[in-house]
C-alpha cells in the first residue's frame, strides 16, 4: 500500500513542484501569504479536500479535509509558507507547505481502505505571529490522533527539542527633568532599566544551562540632558521545560520590580510578542517516521542537535501528538534564514527532497491510520508527558 503512496506522489510531482517554486519565485510575509494560501488549497480541492479558510479569523489559515466516511484515527500534516523581509524563503517554507499538501493527498487516496481521516491544517505566520499557538490553545487541533510538520535543513535530522519562550517586556516611567541643573527632581527611568539588565545577568549563574535570558533597550531617553522620563527593556526567556520557564519568568519579573523600587519609578510589564512552549517530541511517532524516510533512501538521518531556538510546533505537541523533523538540501553546516538557503529550496536536489519528504509523512500517516500498536504507544507517551 505504500508503493501506491509513492506512485500518487509521482503522478502529482511537476504540479508540486511548480507550486514550490511560484512560493519562492512570490514571497510573502505572514500573515500576508494570499497567493501561497490559494495555491496549496486550489490543489487540495482539487483532489477532494473540504477547504475551510480563515480559521480564528485568520485570513491566511486553513483547514482541508479529507474523510473516509468510516470511524478511525485523524491524522494531521501542518503546512507554513511565510517568507522572511528581504530575504524571501530563506527558511524553507516553501517547501514545507508543499510537502504538507502532497503527504495529504497522497495519503487520502488510501483512506478507503484504511478508514479516517486526513487534514492538511495551513499555518500562517510562523515567523512573527505563530499562529499556531493560538490554534492550539483554541482547540483546532482537537480529535486529531498525530500532527506532523516537516521542515528542511543542511542535513537530515530526527524530531527533536525547541526551547519554551516568553518575550517580557518592562517599561518604566519616571519623571524628566534637567540632567546638569535639577537632577535631584527626575526619577530616571534609564538607571532602572541599567538594573534590570544587571540583575538579570547576576541571576544566570544561577539557573539551569539550558536557559537563555537575551534583551535590548528598546527605549533609552531622548536626550542626554534630560533625565529619561521613559526606558523600555525587551527580553526574550527561554528554557528547555515550559514548567521551568514559568518559574524563572517570576524571577525576572521580581528583578524588573525590584530596579522600580530601587529608582522610584513605575513599572508596566507586558508580553510583547506571543508566547511558545517547548517541542515535546513523540519518540513512538518520531521512529516511524524515521524508519519510512530511511525506506526512501535518505540514511543520512542525525539525532536532532541540542535545543536553542523556539518553534510554534512546540504548543501542538502540548495538546496533540506531534514531531517536527527536517530533511536534508545535502548543504552541511549552510545556515538558515539566508538568500543561499533560499536559492535552494527550487534546485533539483530541493525537488527530490520535496517527494521524499511528502512520502515519509504520507508512509507514517498510513502507519498511524493501520497500525493499532503503533497508535496506542504514540497515545501512551503522550499521556506521560
Amino acid at each position: 500500500m505504500k508503493q501506491i503512496l509513492i506512485k500518487e506522489l509521482e503522478s502529482i510531482k511537476e504540479e508540486l513542484w511548480s507550486i514550490n517554486d511560484f512560493m519562492y519565485h512570490n514571497p510573502e510575509l505572514g500573515d500576508q501569504e494570499v497567493k501561497a494560501v490559494e495555491k496549496l488549497t486550489a490543489i487540495l480541492k482539487s483532489h477532494g479536500f473540504d477547504i475551510e479558510c480563515n480559521i480564528l479569523g485568520k485570513p491566511t489559515a486553513f483547514k482541508a479535509v479529507y474523510d473516509s466516511g468510516r470511524e478511525g484515527a485523524v491524522v494531521a500534516f501542518l503546512c507554513e509558507y511565510d517568507a522572511l523581509p528581504e530575504i524571501g524563503h530563506g527558511c524553507g517554507h516553501n517547501m514545507i507547505g508543499t510537502m504538507g499538501a502532497g503527504a495529504g493527498i497522497a495519503l487520502s487516496k488510501v483512506l478507503h481502505e484504511t478508514r479516517g481521516k486526513v487534514i492538511v491544517f495551513g499555518t500562517p505566520a510562523e515567523e512573527t505571529n505563530g499562529a499556531k499557538v493560538e490554534m492550539a490553545e483554541k482547540g483546532v487541533f482537537a480529535g486529531v490522533d498525530a500532527a506532523m510538520i516537516l521542515h528542511p535543513s543542511d542535513k537530515s535530522y530526527e524530531s527533536g527539542s525547541s526551547l519554551a519562550m516568553d518575550a517580557l517586556q518592562f517599561a518604566f516611567k519616571g519623571k524628566a527633568c534637567h540632567a546638569a541643573a535639577e537632577p535631584e527632581l527626575g526619577i530616571n527611568a534609564l538607571d532602572a532599566v541599567n538594573l534590570t539588565f544587571t540583575g538579570i545577568n547576576a541571576l544566570r549563574q544561577h539557573v539551569t544551562s539550558d536557559v537563555r535570558i537575551h534583551g535590548i533597550v528598546a527605549e533609552g531617553g531622548i536626550a542626554a540632558n534630560i533625565v529619561p522620563e521613559r526606558a523600555v527593556a525587551q527580553f526574550y526567556v527561554r528554557a528547555a521545560k515550559r514548567e521551568y520557564l514559568n518559574e524563572l519568568i517570576e524571577r525576572v519579573k521580581n528583578i524588573a520590580k525590584g530596579a522600580a523600587l530601587m529608582t522610584g519609578a513605575e513599572l508596566e510589564i507586558s508580553s510583547y510578542e506571543i508566547s511558545y512552549d517547548n517541542m515535546r517530541t513523540n519518540s513512538a511517532l518520531s521512529s516511524a517516521f524515521t524508519e519510512n524516510l530511511r525506506s526512501l533512501g535518505v540514511n543520512d538521518i542525525e539525532p536532532h542537535p541540542l535545543a536553542s531556538g523556539s518553534i510554534d510546533m512546540g504548543n501542538v505537541s502540548h495538546v496533540v501528538p506531534s514531531i517536527h523533523p527536517y530533511i536534508g538540501l545535502s548543504c552541511p553546516g549552510l545556515p538558515g534564514h539566508t538568500r543561499e538557503l533560499a536559492a535552494l529550496t527550487i534546485s533539483k536536489t530541493a525537488h527530490t527532497a520535496i517527494i521524499n519528504g511528502a512520502a515519509a509523512l504520507a508512509m507514517t500517516g498510513y502507519d498511524v491510520l493501520t497500525d493499532k500498536e503503533l497508535l496506542e504507544g504514540i497515545k501512551r507517551e503522550f499521556l506521560k508527558q
